[in-house]
């Protein structure tokens, strides 16, 4: 993810919360109460992007889990604002299946749960990963998961300006 290191992010006050491990859900909730990550930090913005890996959960405990994290976050942090996953959680499979029904389902009732929420936001920036025929390229998801450098940098822009925008509100409050 060289967007987050490069130049577009650096001067925002960001914590991005991006893991790519099975049980992803889990692990963040682990890593920022156990592991501490939300001790020492005071982001104006939280970026949130989980829920891919969550094998073997329905989509219905992706979305509480995403929420457990919200729901930490915002006890733990004073920040600003949360912005979740900039392209929802990203289809999978070259064709349709299970998984990429079950995503989709995960997007939606985090979307119905996000817009009751304040100072919180599903921002997708979805290029349309999925073809007319259910297809999805190598070109924009490597392994047919994973974005490649060229689609994260074409994602970002958009959340820069977003952020920047947030950041820029915030400012003005």
């Amino acid at each position: 993810q060289a967007c987050w290191t490069g130049t577009h992010f650096n001067s925002m006050k960001i914590y991005n919360c991006t893991m790519g491990r099975p049980c992803v859900v889990l692990m963040c909730l682990y890593q920022m109460w156990v592991g501490g990550d939300l001790a020492h930090i005071s982001p104006t913005v939280v970026v949130l992007w989980v829920g891919t890996h969550n094998h073997g959960h329905t989509a219905e405990q992706i979305c509480g889990g995403i929420m457990a994290i919200v729901q930490l976050i915002k006890d733990n942090l004073l920040c600003y604002h949360v912005c979740f996953q900039p392209q929802g959680v990203l289809p999978r499979g070259k064709m349709p299946n299970p998984l990429r029904e079950r995503n989709a389902k995960v997007n939606k009732l985090v979307q119905e749960a996000v817009s009751s929420l304040p100072h919180a936001s599903l921002l997708n920036v979805d290029p349309g990963f999925v073809h007319s025929d259910g297809s999805i390229s190598h070109q924009d998801l490597y392994d047919y998961l994973h974005l490649t450098p060229q689609v994260y940098q074409a994602v970002c822009r958009p959340l820069h300006a977003h952020l920047k925008g947030l950041l820029e509100k915030q400012a003005e409050n």
